[in-house]
């Protein structure tokens, strides 16, 4: 039976674990342009209504994130309905390379581009990128400290103040200092290996609405968050007034069993190679379904709740119906819990299926599975006098109790609230015989 339990318990929360190390990806709406951003030509011009999107990777403290890539198993890719937005005067490929005072220039700061967390530099600062919702240090972009664009705009672009967008740009520009850089930079697959030009949608020679590749790399000697209590590490900017759609792959720096090692953590689940982690959130727009893990339509790879994909209650137990304890309830059939006549995995078939030996009560546990407490129901043939135990997946009794009732339907709370998040067996007896149940607790 221990067994048992803990192969289901491992399959039902398996892609957690899995996937531990990357918790998230955040896709923030940074800013959304307006009719005085559209007015400069400088730059190349940015449509009213244009979406700003940074990308941050969510990362357990202490992981380093080392890289962002393609490869033939796992291609990268960004795309748009439409074109994305390139700076012509100033725009560059990889955040890294602006210089802050750049950034005060007509629409700059909307430019498209790629990091591993670094955003700008000056002289021996160097600017790293932040949500706005944690960035505390104020703006040096838009309004004021904008040059108005082409059209030399008297109040500076970037003024926009849509709460689609939340913070303005000229309260919090989601920028952050340090005084050091990571090293060791290396890129691959989106500058001309001859010319070092960009030609990609990342570049401004054409206006592009996707990217591609299965031979991308950005690395460098590694980089992470600046927060204090998290760890979130800006990879990419991009403007376009389309739908975002993108597939990434990472490799972080993390501990395997208290050794450093590199994980590569990927956007898409064929292929799987050795130290290749599927994770759902590296994919994007989000699939939606049924989030909630006592459903039966639950799946791990879904990352929002679709109202109304919930609808089956998950309840475990035995469906066979040659089985002695065919739970016609059941709707997740374990077949390890089915016993039959010389065949019940090493248990107490008396025990298990006690209505071959003529017993007269039966019991039943709901919620089940539960995060809260539970309620045990006894339908019994007469008075009794009852024990209860439950057991932990090691045989272990962490909860039990005695009592006596002439009612012949028992309905009786159990707190479990000291309970760890596990498989547990409920034993109840009335001296004579006894029954189990099995639930999960969240």
């Amino acid at each position: 039976m221990k067994t048992v339990i803990t192969a289901l318990f491992i399959s039902l929360f398996a892609a957690h674990y899995a996937s531990a190390q990357l918790e998230k990806v955040i896709v923030e709406k940074y800013y959304v342009s307006d009719a005085n951003d559209a007015t400069d030509v400088s730059g190349g011009g940015v449509p009213v209504g244009s979406t700003t999107y940074r990308i941050y990777v969510d990362l357990k403290p202490g992981t380093i994130l080392k890289r962002i890539y393609g490869d033939a198993n796992h291609p990268f890719s960004i795309s748009s309905s439409d074109v994305f937005f390139n700076n012509i005067l100033d725009g560059q490929t990889f955040g890294k390379d602006f210089i802050k005072g750049r950034y005060l220039e007509n629409t700059v700061a909307l430019d498209t581009w790629l990091t591993l967390g670094q955003t700008a530099k000056q002289g021996t600062k160097y600017y790293y990128g932040i949500l706005k919702d944690q960035d505390t240090d104020g703006s040096f972009v838009g309004g004021a400290n904008n040059d108005g664009g082409s059209a030399a705009v008297a109040s500076g672009l970037m003024i926009n103040q849509d709460p689609s967008f939340g913070i303005p740009l000229t309260v919090a520009d989601g920028m952050d200092t340090l005084n050091s850089a990571p090293t060791n930079w290396y890129n691959a697959g989106v500058l001309d290996f001859l010319s070092g030009v960009d030609t990609t949608m990342f570049g401004s020679v054409t206006p592009q609405s996707s990217f591609l590749s299965s031979g991308f790399e950005l690395s460098c000697s590694g980089v992470h968050g600046t927060v204090a209590d998290s760890n979130q590490v800006i990879i990419a900017q991009l403007t376009t007034l389309g739908d975002l759609a993108f597939n990434i792959n990472i490799t972080v720096e993390e501990l395997v069993n208290g050794v450093p090692t590199l994980v590569n953590y990927v956007g898409t689940d064929s292929l799987l190679g050795e130290n290749e982690i599927y994770n759902s959130y590296l994919s994007y727009p989000y699939s939606c379904g049924c989030t909630n893990p006592n459903f039966l339509e639950y799946n791990s790879s879904f990352i929002c709740l679709e109202e109304g994909s919930c609808i089956t209650p998950v309840v475990f137990g035995c469906t066979d119906h040659m089985a002695c304890n065919y739970d016609p309830a059941a709707n997740l059939n374990i077949q390890e819990l089915c016993c039959y006549p010389g065949s019940c995995a090493g248990r107490n078939i008396e025990e298990v299926c006690p209505s071959l030996m003529g017993d007269n009560f039966d019991i039943n546990v709901y919620p089940n599975p539960t995060s809260s407490d539970i309620t045990l129901n006894i339908i019994a043939g007469a008075a009794n006098n009852w024990t209860y135990e439950v057991y932990n997946t090691y045989g272990s009794v962490k909860l039990s109790g005695l009592f006596t009732s002439t009612d012949l339907n028992v309905v009786m709370p159990l707190s479990i609230s000291n309970l760890d998040p596990g498989m547990y067996q409920l034993k109840v007896s009335n001296g004579e015989m006894s029954k189990h149940k099995l639930f999960i607790k969240l």
